[in-house]
């Protein structure tokens, strides 16, 4: 029996795809990563269907690169690093299998995306933790498991917020539920004595969870997770806060996270808020004209009881911080009526994403610093003499704002040679300048894993140690990290 018809066997010949156009959709995408065409393309069902193709390929040593989100890809971690890979995509999986209102957590497949996720979650009155205006077909799992950050550092306690249990396939073959979820009991018997999956914590000190975030599917296959909610506020009232230096913005954040005021809480600078709000270049191009150079965005939460009184006694305490600092919020802007921030705020991006609206094209660089230290990664980069007028900027605080998360987002048209080249330049060098000043590349993607370890061999070591554990024959993802 050869690999197709074997793979047939487990998820029907229906869903083991080698067409040439679909080999070629899976074979590149929107990064700088090489393009490898995979052998074939296989949809699983279900965590059973998942376990017997890993079987097969440690049997095979047949490289399996997992991929849960729609196209577009950006980072290239769902492009083979091999030849002969075969793509497990888990699209098909996209049950929501549970959600415990009471508890405030929901229980999905990994095929789910966020624009599935809220209508149904909102039924229950409970909303998603969302990273800025993700993109329509984002895996809620996938984008987790990427520790991309989520808009309310306030509420965010833990560097895999809101990852919460698991059911993982590891590169061996096992399947293990993590965390609270390891049982012993079924996990319906589970919900049955009022457990809700809740604890990532679980089996002694193995914290399983911590495994698979960032590893780009190099270590296991998750094919369910539960995920933190929070309760649908019952108003929004949003605040930008403009400003010609960042700095200002910079101390106003410091003292709104400190006393922990606020859910939405982020930096934007003018560009990146136009393809927010507008629907094309044209409109981007209009807008940004009148917007300044950056703009804070804060939002308060009514919920409960007493909503509209939450609100107001948060806003009052904010215009007091904020006249401490030397700024003046605003419910709206020239080109940015009040109540059309709040409308993206917790809701996937309309099409066509916001990132591709300006260029038709984008290339992030993006790591962990400080707050405090983003001015000098500004300078940094705008010394690179990359079109200023084509670099977005998002600063997002993370973990009770003891860190945040600095992104730049390189717009260039993909028609444009001479822009693509540029783009390429600042992703790969222009990331090793950021790097020797500090930056923190925790999610390294393509070749940022060349340096991303870079003094820290005790890690790299211990990397391949787990690796060494959990997929001893080296058949998830291959040539991805350090392993």
């Amino acid at each position: 029996m050869n690999g197709k018809e074997a793979l047939e066997k487990i998820v029907g010949s229906q869903n083991v795809l080698d067409s040439l156009p679909v080999l070629e959709a899976y074979s590149g995408d929107l990064s700088f990563v090489p393009r490898i065409k995979p052998r074939c393309v296989v949809k699983p069902e279900n965590a059973q269907e998942v376990q017997k193709i890993v079987q097969w390929a440690n049997e095979t040593l047949t490289p399996l690169v997992p991929v849960s989100s729609g196209s577009p890809h950006f980072r290239g971690d769902s492009v083979p690093g091999v030849g002969g890979a075969v793509i497990v995509d888990l699209n098909r999986m996209k049950r929501i299998v549970r959600i415990d209102p009471r508890n405030r957590v929901a229980l999905i497949e990994p095929g789910v995306t966020y624009t599935q996720l809220q209508p149904e979650l909102a039924k229950a009155g409970l909303i998603a933790y969302l990273p800025l205006s993700p993109r329509s077909t984002k895996s809620v799992i996938g984008s987790m498991l990427e520790r991309e950050p989520i808009t309310m550092p306030a509420h965010h306690w833990d560097a895999s917020d809101p990852l919460l249990c698991a059911e993982i396939v590891f590169g061996t073959g096992d399947i293990l539920r993590g965390g609270e979820a390891a049982g012993p009991d079924p996990i319906e018997k589970q919900w049955e004595l009022g457990k809700a999956q809740m604890t990532p914590m679980g089996l002694g000190q193995f914290n399983e969870h911590r495994l698979i975030s960032g590893a780009q599917g190099t270590i296991g296959i998750v094919t369910w997770s539960t995920l933190k909610c929070r309760y649908l506020a019952k108003l929004s009232r949003t605040f930008l806060v403009p400003a010609q230096n960042i700095e200002p913005l910079i101390d106003l954040s410091y003292q709104l996270l400190r006393i922990r005021l606020g859910d939405h809480l982020f930096i934007l600078n003018g560009l990146n808020l136009a393809c927010l709000l507008a629907g094309n270049a044209a409109e981007i191009e209009a807008l940004k004209k009148g917007f300044p150079e950056w703009v804070l965005i804060v939002s308060f939460e009514g919920t409960g009881e007493m909503p509209e009184e939450k609100v107001q006694y948060q806003e009052a305490d904010f215009q007091d911080i904020a006249r401490f600092c030397n700024v003046k919020p605003a419910t709206a802007l020239p080109g940015a009526p009040e109540g059309a921030v709040t409308s993206w705020l917790s809701s996937p991006s309309a099409e066509p994403y916001w990132k591709l609206r300006h260029k038709g094209g984008c290339h992030d660089i993006f790591f962990l610093t400080t707050l405090d230290k983003t001015p000098d990664f500004l300078a940094a980069v705008s010394a690179l003499q990359y079109p200023p007028g084509d670099v977005g900027v998002y600063i997002q605080p993370i973990v009770q704002g003891t860190s945040c998360h600095c992104e730049f987002n390189l717009f260039a048209d993909p028609l444009k040679p001479a822009e693509v080249e540029n783009a390429r330049w600042m992703v790969h060098e222009g990331s090793r300048k950021l790097a020797k000043m500090g930056a923190y590349f925790s999610r390294p993607y393509g070749d940022w894993v060349d340096f991303a370890f870079d003094g820290s061999a005790e890690a790299v070591v211990m990397q391949r140690k787990v690796k060494k554990i959990f997929d001893p024959k080296g058949i998830l993802n291959p040539a991805k990290l350090r392993f």
